[in-house]
């Protein structure tokens, strides 16, 4: 019997003959044959064959040969080349990766493999790779497990790709540096000694790959007094300057695009400058902004009322200004520029756990994380396209995911090594941790549901409740076990928790591309388009489950693939059927309501807030973006982000509108906000 067999790079593991039933069944639905059952009858004879011929351990290869030659000998001649076909495209993706001077295990697509080689691998000093995927992987669950079954445990989750934690754990765990957050705000007090504390806290943060955000609404505005020199105070906008330039210097020697939040009160003096400020070009290109506005603020806009300007250093009323007049002008600046986008600060207090230790001012870049002054938060994401068997959602499984993904997250919290003492005391006091998801666009498309629709909020809804309550769980259970988060006295809760927060929706860019799926709970950015993926090399991407559903169904050709990544999207090619085209809907064929009720369909069950880009068509109507601001208000989000294709000089996604005439990515997009500075 056939119990073992050797991999290409010399590991012995445990034979299973399903593989190459299922790989022989795939060679007979490429070719549209009928005979799909035979496909167990041929791994069958396989076995027989090679059971006869080898008297060792068989390697791949000798597996390969004999399916070949079983196919032939029963007449299956096309099958047979089908297969041989895919085998040389294995043996092309392998090639790729020996370029990029990667081993990777882990049959992870070429692209994974140069954002896990320039980002993740660890290298010698001549910057050689020393470390495959494989073992990137068993480095991080070796430094953050606490015994030997919660490393198997860990291991496990991060190879077959259900669970990825965020880059800077992916980066640091196990190393010398071992900064584990991704997500941290910083304070900003009024004086030139705090804004370049500030600044170095930032500088030695996204040093270590961490990204940060800041409130300036405590800065003095433009044109106050300076006591001290009897000057003239220079205002918020312009020390955003010195952090943004900050930022460029440190990005240039990093692993990671540092990238900031910069959040100002909507009551603040100098609120117009900073809306408009990002209307200079490259003017700090390295920060997302968001007005903060409140309940009174929301007041004033139902009401068509006025509403105080109040300078932060007296506490003084400067001027009124009419509340829709600044409304306004978010708008058309978020439909010019894409920024700024809005936080509704009232609501994210309203779900402040530690309100007894102070009120969240700001966010990390990416707003899906509400941090307290000096706070950070370490995340990780549940891939959910692995969370489908038969064409139902696996409950087991995702609640045995969430578990092991909770008590890695809180194992994190005391093994990383933080950039400053104030960071270190008060994240270990309040123990935040982010459970989020991604790949819900490939769940869905596994379901059969369209993005845009009732039974897809449901969907979401669903699935975030579950991991709410279970993730909850588990935390109350390590509270038990290990102790509940110190600042519990005081805090919302009235059961133990170890963690005051548990779940965070964040974008998933470079883990979604290692993973193999769609970003967060974003829609699909294309069915099939041209990744960038170095320097003068563009490889066709094609989403592999509409590609197996294209060969399943008959309408599959390497011209159609090419045809619909001219454009991304499957609006207006006859012969897909419509059933196929309405699941394979794309994010810029839905409409911002549905954008937004996704958004706030998920925030209804998460402790943090949700990121999700609200994606517009280039000549939509402003009324449009005026509308999901509001709706996004209305629905209880904690903050909105719009993009409209085209408001930025530079992007990472292209429809097909530049010279190459085809949709195309650069090698880190995986679907939200198509600008550079967006995900981090």
């Amino acid at each position: 019997m056939v119990q073992k067999i050797r991999k290409r790079d010399g590991r012995i593991v445990n034979f299973d003959s399903s593989k190459i039933a299922n790989a022989v069944f795939k060679a007979f639905i490429a070719t549209k044959s009928k005979d799909g059952k035979r496909a167990e009858d041929i791994a069958k004879q396989v076995v027989e064959l090679l059971e006869k011929r080898i008297t060792g351990i068989p390697g791949v290869e000798d597996v390969q040969d004999t399916v070949e030659e079983v196919l032939i000998k029963n007449g299956y001649a096309g099958v047979a080349k089908a297969y041989i076909l895919y085998r040389e495209k294995r043996s092309q993706i392998r090639k790729a990766k020996e370029f990029l001077g990667v081993k990777d295990e882990l049959k992870l697509s070429v692209n994974a493999a140069r954002v896990l080689k320039r980002r993740y691998l660890l290298k010698d000093e001549d910057g050689n790779v020393i470390e495959t995927p494989l073992r990137l992987l068993r480095r991080i669950a070796k430094a953050v497990a606490l015994d030997p079954e919660s490393e198997d445990e860990f291991l496990n989750m991060q190879v077959n790709l259900e669970f990825l934690p965020n880059t800077p754990t992916l980066m640091n765990a196990g190393t010398d540096l071992g900064q584990l957050s991704a997500c941290f705000v910083i304070p900003v007090e009024d004086s030139l000694v705090s804004i370049f504390d500030a600044v170095k806290s930032m500088a030695l943060i996204q040093q270590s790959g961490g990204g940060t955000g800041f409130s300036f609404s405590r800065l003095r505005p433009s044109g106050d007094i300076v006591k001290s020199t009897k000057g003239v105070a220079s205002g918020p906008v312009s020390f955003m300057r010195v952090f943004d330039t900050t930022t460029d210097i440190i990005k240039q020697g990093g692993k990671r695009r540092g990238a900031n939040m910069g959040i100002l009160r909507a009551d603040h003096p100098d609120i117009i400058e900073f809306i408009t400020a990002k209307t200079k070009e490259g003017f700090l290109s390295n920060f997302n902004i968001s007005v903060a506005v409140d309940d009174k603020f929301m007041k004033a806009l139902r009401e068509d009322d006025e509403y105080e300007l109040i300078n932060p250093r007296n506490k003084e009323h400067v001027k009124k200004v009419r509340a829709k007049d600044i409304w306004n002008l978010i708008i058309t600046m978020a439909w010019r520029t894409g920024d700024p986008g809005v936080v509704f600060i009232d609501e994210i207090n309203r779900h402040n756990p530690t309100p007894q230790v102070g009120e969240m001012e700001s966010t990390n870049p990416c707003g899906e994380q509400p941090l307290l002054p000096y706070e950070s938060c370490n995340l990780g994401s549940i891939n959910l396209a692995k969370m489908v068997r038969d064409g139902k959602i696996d409950w087991e499984n995702l609640e045995k995911i969430i578990n092991n993904a909770v008590r890695f997250l809180d194992n994190v919290i005391d093994i990383n090594k933080y950039p400053l003492p104030q960071i270190e005391e008060i994240t270990k006091s309040n123990r935040k941790i982010g459970l989020g998801i991604m790949g819900f666009a490939d769940m869905l498309v596994h379901l059969g549901i369209p993005y845009d629709s009732e039974d897809a909020l449901k969907t979401g809804e669903e699935i975030m409740r579950f991991i709410q309550e279970k993730s909850h769980a588990t935390s109350e259970r390590l509270a038990i076990e290990r102790g509940a988060f110190p600042n519990f006295p005081g805090s919302i809760y009235k059961k133990p928790i170890r963690n005051s927060t548990v779940t965070t929706v964040a974008p998933t860019g470079t883990i979604s591309i290692i993973a193999g799926c769609s970003s967060g709970i974003e829609p699909l950015f294309a069915v099939s388009f041209v990744r960038n993926v170095m320097e003068g090399t563009k490889l066709l991407e094609i989403n592999p489950y509409f590609e197996a559903v294209a060969k399943e169904r008959g309408f599959y050709s390497e011209e159609l693939m090419m045809r619909i990544a001219k454009q991304g999207t499957l609006a207006g090619i006859d012969e897909i059927p419509d059933d196929v085209k309405r699941v394979f809907v794309t994010a810029f064929d839905i409409a911002p309501e549905w954008h937004v009720r996704m958004q706030a369909a998920f925030q209804k069950y998460t402790d943090n807030a949700v990121s999700k880009t609200i994606n517009f068509p280039n000549d939509v109507d402003i009324k449009e973006v005026e509308k999901a601001y509001m709706l996004a208000y209305e629905l209880k989000c904690k903050g909105i982000t719009v993009y409209r294709y085209g408001s930025k000089p530079q992007q990472v996604l292209y429809l097909g509108d530049r010279v190459d005439k085809f949709v195309s990515a650069d090698d880190e997009y995986a679907g939200g906000c198509p600008a550079p500075v967006c995900p981090v």
